[in-house]
């Protein structure tokens, strides 16, 4: 079974590998804004916080992102955190100036809700897209970036949050 896994890893490597010279590593860094809401109640919240990604382009309109956020909220008398934790590929035009993207991001998303609560992680989905001003060729600024956030924490009501999350910062790239 262990010989498969090594072959599927070495054919995905390959079936992204491409000329050195179209490789770039981006990383992106900035502030972002969560709004939580829970299906079937009147629940919202907001949570400010950071998020972090960086994506490796073996293609310059390929890209394959590891996504990182946090967030915390203090309104209306709910304190919470909620980190997430997404991988998927992302789909770039590069043309000019700007740069518009979508993406398609898969895995973890960890809350915690005060000491009442307690704390829960489970599945998530980020699926969304973004435009990039491209400063110089190794320095950008994510105009803006714009996720409907799933997530299925079990808050003993119902099962699912259609979330949305905000973003904007600075893209480096190497």
């Amino acid at each position: 079974m262990r010989r498969y896994r090594w072959a599927w890893l070495c054919g995905v490597l390959l079936l992204f590998a491409g000329r050195a010279s179209a490789q770039t590593v981006e990383v992106f860094g900035g502030y972002s804004y969560l709004h939580v809401s829970v299906s079937g109640t009147n629940f919202t919240a907001g949570a400010n916080g950071g998020s972090a990604s960086v994506s490796f382009n073996p293609r310059s309109w390929l890209g394959l992102v590891a996504d990182f956020g946090g967030y915390t909220s203090g309104t209306g008398g709910f304190n919470g955190t909620a980190y997430s934790y997404l991988f998927g590929p992302k789909i770039a035009y590069r043309v000019g100036r700007f740069t518009p993207f979508t993406q398609a991001l898969f895995g973890e998303v960890h809350a915690s809700a005060g000491s009442s609560f307690g704390s829960e992680s489970a599945f998530a989905t980020a699926l969304g897209g973004g435009l990039d001003w491209n400063v110089t060729n190794h320095l950008g600024v994510r105009l803006v970036e714009a996720d409907y956030l799933l997530s299925e924490l079990d808050d003993h009501v119902n099962d699912r949050q259609n979330n949305v999350r905000v973003s904007t910062g600075v893209v480096l790239r190497f």
